[in-house]
């Protein structure tokens, strides 16, 4: 069984681990198959309300191994690389009706870089960095960081860290809104999991809702993205938590809610 990629689940969260540390936790074609079917594996399970990526040891994701790219016997060319390994990863993360959160614990660079930056909410110890590292081997952006890194940062620094490939910092990181919070190394796992299981108890498809709206809006007009705010309002308020949310608030306790 391959075990580069860990699944622990605990009060309803899954933390999904990227356990190849001596290769900074970079990904061949094995890992990217496994994380796939671990992310597919939290979707099926009712009992997962919340998702935790982040690294083994000191790096959160170096992105591609080079050693599959640069070896002529296991390349399988950059056209399979993106379309069936990094592509439907992305795609998970976004579709995903659970919270997905990057607890990014170290560095993250080239496609590991931009796997964090798809996730719901991104949040980082004091010592991790982000790192655009295409350009600096002759490459662009993949993995929707085209895409994700202009929308958080804007243009002229997404255009710029694409290019020059600089290393952020975490401190730097949260300043430009690339990422949500980072705390300091000594504080971080206790606050990634404060987070998580806070996600995990509150009302999971008020906030499926909420992603396929922000999801959405990325290319929606105005008008429509107020017709589908409309429409998942109503579906909103048509769940059991929306019942106990508002029982929970008349009776002045705190809301129980099921994920249903």
């Amino acid at each position: 069984m391959d075990s580069s990629i860990l699944l622990t689940i605990q009060n309803q969260v899954a933390y999904i681990k990227f356990n190849r540390p001596t290769k900074f936790n970079s990904f061949n074609r094995e890992m990217a198959f496994s994380l796939q079917k671990t992310l597919d594996d939290c979707i099926r399970n009712d009992e997962v309300r919340a998702i935790v990526l982040t690294g083994e040891g000191k790096a959160f994701c170096a992105g591609q191994d080079i050693q599959e790219i640069t070896d002529p016997d296991q390349h399988p060319g950059f056209k399979q690389i993106l379309d069936d390994h990094y592509n439907p990863i992305i795609t998970r993360i976004r579709n995903i009706e659970k919270p997905v959160i990057a607890a990014v614990n170290g560095v993250a660079a080239g496609a590991g870089a931009n796997i964090a930056l798809a996730c719901d909410i991104v949040v980082a110890s004091e010592q991790a960095s982000f790192i655009q590292a295409f350009s600096k081997i002759g490459l662009i952006p993949d993995s929707a960081g085209t895409f994700f890194l202009p929308r958080l940062v804007g243009f002229q620094r997404a255009s710029a860290l694409a290019m020059l490939g600089d290393k952020v910092d975490a401190v730097e990181a949260e300043r430009m809104g690339m990422i949500y919070k980072y705390y300091s190394a000594e504080t971080y796992q206790e606050e990634v999991k404060k987070l998580a299981e806070k996600l995990a108890k509150m009302p999971t498809k008020a906030l499926a809702y909420t992603k396929k709206a922000l999801n959405k809006s990325f290319n929606n007009s105005l008008e429509d993205q107020l017709a589908l705010e409309s429409e998942y309002q109503i579906a909103s308020a048509n769940t059991e938590d929306y019942e106990e949310g508002v029982s929970a608030f008349m009776e002045k306790r705190e809301a129980n809610f099921r994920g249903k």
